[in-house]
């Protein structure tokens, strides 16, 4: 039997922000933006849906005159792609 995926990170551009905040746990809206190829809104969509699940944090602030949004994973993010990462992992193990 085969365990449940979870849904919000099956999403290829959800999977793609978090497993880019899991390997340098911050990032920039505009680098996620620029390494996922998403358009600004999409991506706004997607990462307030991790946001509201508690998988990543972002914080608002300015750099100068310019509005800054930093996204960082949380320890639910981590425990969660983790999770994913071994439920794809049995999908993958041959079965007798």
């Amino acid at each position: 039997m085969f365990r449940e995926l979870d849904p919000l990170l099956h999403s290829e551009l959800r999977l793609a922000i978090v497993s880019l905040l899991v390997g340098a746990g911050e990032a920039e809206f505009k680098e996620l933006k620029l390494k996922t190829g998403a358009t600004a809104g999409n991506l706004s969509v997607q990462v307030q849906k991790l946001a509201d699940a508690g998988y990543i944090q972002v914080e608002k602030s300015f750099r100068g005159k310019y509005p800054l949004t930093t996204c960082k994973i949380t320890k639910a993010g981590l425990e969660a792609f983790s999770n994913y990462v071994d439920v794809l992992k049995d999908y993958l193990k041959p079965k007798a």
